[in-house]
């Protein structure tokens, strides 16, 4: 197993961590979608030991890293990575229903929008009522980017591939809608990123 490192994700886990603190759940069980190289679920797992976390990633290499990163952290509460494609529709029967939270980092921006899609699906099949979705990354706003970086960020991410790019907040909080998500807060987070908390209405499935 080889551990990866990203310095992006080392600098943002103590914000994202600040912003989770004051809403998340003393207990419940969550999953991430997209782990990337598990630094984050790993520092997740230890800042709220009352959480049973899972971690998750499409990619053979990044699940190598997390699977890494959780015996590193030999914690109980987090757990061995999934092999989850939140845009295969049948993602959600891999998971057990009745998550109290699910968390995307920095995955819309770098697929395509069936990702979002996917995710947002998912999110509503397996969230128990009241459970929460929390989407960070970049975004724009009504159709304006909140910096002059994230427009030249947006159009190297659509060089690099024409599906990817920065999603708009509105757009993002309509699909939700459609899967009966609501977008409760907007989150402004450093480097011009926003964390998007859409909870499960209690009457849902």
């Amino acid at each position: 197993m080889e551990k990866q490192f990203s310095p992006s994700a080392a600098r943002n886990t103590e914000p994202i961590l600040a912003a989770l603190r004051p809403r998340l759940p003393a207990s419940g069980r969550a999953l991430e979608a997209a782990s990337g190289t598990g630094q984050h679920i790993a520092a997740f797992a230890s800042a709220f030991p009352g959480i049973d976390w899972t971690p998750s990633d499409p990619d053979p290499t990044a699940r190598a890293s997390i699977a890494a990163h959780v015996a590193e952290a030999g914690l109980e509460n987090l757990h061995a990575p999934l092999d989850l494609d939140v845009t295969d529709p049948a993602w959600p029967e891999t998971v057990d229903a009745g998550l109290d939270v699910i968390v995307a980092i920095n995955l819309l921006h770098i697929s395509p929008w069936a990702a979002a899609l996917g995710l947002l699906a998912g999110a509503e099949r397996l969230l128990a009522p009241n459970g929460r979705l929390f989407i960070y990354g970049p975004f724009s706003r009504g159709g304006d980017y909140l910096s002059q970086s994230n427009v030249q960020f947006d159009a190297s991410l659509r060089h690099r591939d024409p599906s990817w790019g920065l999603r708009d907040v509105d757009d993002v909080a309509a699909a939700a809608r459609a899967e009966g998500l609501d977008l409760a807060e907007v989150i402004e987070m450093p480097a011009n990123n926003l964390m998007l908390l859409f909870s499960k209405s209690p009457g849902g499935a």
